[in-house]
């Protein structure tokens, strides 16, 4: 699970990734960004089959007992021990980031398998009395830390949260926009640098970028003559985000701009500032960034207040050091 430390990382997370509009992007962004995304959630699919038991069993001990009703019903029973709905529903919200939007049921069958497993499992390793192995009570002991971390955590940082400092940040959120630009932009994409070539060769003859784009583009925004609307500094892969803003209002790439996809040309259409984005659509983000900030200057009051020692990793004193601040 989760250090002090970690706690906080997760609460960051892609979402205090401010420049990334959502809500501006369209099929050829989507298909700008799909490497990425796939490599990123390739990643975790298959570290998730390996981690998921871990996350279950974590879950399995923290969940307090619900009430059986009809708005939590049962789910799964395995040899007699109810499995219940709200114990599914949590283990959806402890698994990584990126798939804790995934809609339940896409993940149902999935973590209903997981727990299914957990029980059965830890029913086989209570008939050999390994819960009494000292490696094993070591193991749990961390992990009751890390629940009771955890717990407490959520509860100091939510009742310190005032509605004067999500204001606070979303004005700061604004004001480090401000100076900002996004870019309506029409690309054509080629599979050669060749065919690339060719076509700012017929550009610069006189062809119309628009025309060129539906009959000679192999992207997704050829229909709609390589448009692909405003987008901000950051949300399209790197090297086609910097020829693009690179790039003068009506002016067009003088050279091919390659990238995972093939070998694109770019015209930028327009240029404005930066739409400020309304205080509805980053309410989460404004929420995590005020939690991290309650919590750091909270564990920097704990570190304060304590003795702590550390040592090297063998063991021995580090010079000089006489506690973790």
């Amino acid at each position: 699970m989760l250090s002090v430390l970690s706690v906080f990382t997760l609460l960051v997370g892609d979402m205090l990734i401010w420049s990334i509009r959502n809500r501006n992007l369209n099929l050829d962004n989507y298909f700008l960004l799909t490497s990425i995304v796939n490599k990123g959630l390739s990643t975790i699919m298959t570290c998730f089959r390996a981690c998921i038991s871990l996350f279950i069993f974590v879950i399995a001990n923290a969940t307090p007992q619900a009430a059986l009703s009809q708005e939590d019903p049962v789910v799964a029973i395995v040899n007699e021990t109810k499995i219940l709905r709200s114990e599914v529903e949590d283990a959806r919200m402890r698994l990584p980031e990126r798939l804790k939007n995934v809609p339940l049921q896409s993940v149902y069958g999935m973590l209903v398998n997981s727990l299914v497993d957990t029980k059965l499992v830890a029913a086989e390793a209570r008939k050999i009395k390994l819960q009494n192995d000292e490696q094993v009570r070591k193991r749990l002991a961390r992990i009751e830390e890390q629940i009771l971390e955890r717990a407490f955590l959520t509860s100091y940082i939510e009742k310190r949260i005032t509605e004067a400092m999500l204001a606070e940040h979303y004005e700061k959120l604004i004001a480090a926009n401000s100076s900002k630009e996004e870019i309506q932009a029409r690309h054509i994409l080629l599979e050669k640098k060749a065919q690339a070539l060719e076509v700012i060769k017929e550009l610069e003859e006189g062809a119309d970028f628009a025309e060129l784009a539906k009959s000679r583009s192999t992207g997704p925004s050829a229909s709609k003559g390589g448009d692909l609307g405003f987008f901000a500094e950051g949300q399209m892969v790197p090297a086609f985000s910097k020829a693009a803003f690179g790039l003068n209002k009506g002016e067009v790439t003088k050279n091919p701009v390659q990238t995972e996809f093939g070998w694109h040309v770019i015209k930028v259409e327009d240029r404005r500032p930066l739409q400020p984005l309304k205080r509805a659509e980053v309410e989460d983000q404004l929420r995590i960034a005020v939690s991290r900030e309650i919590g750091t200057t909270y564990l920097q009051e704990l570190r304060q207040t304590a003795n702590v020692l550390r040592f090297n990793i063998d063991g021995s004193p580090i010079m000089g050091s006489t506690s973790a601040q």
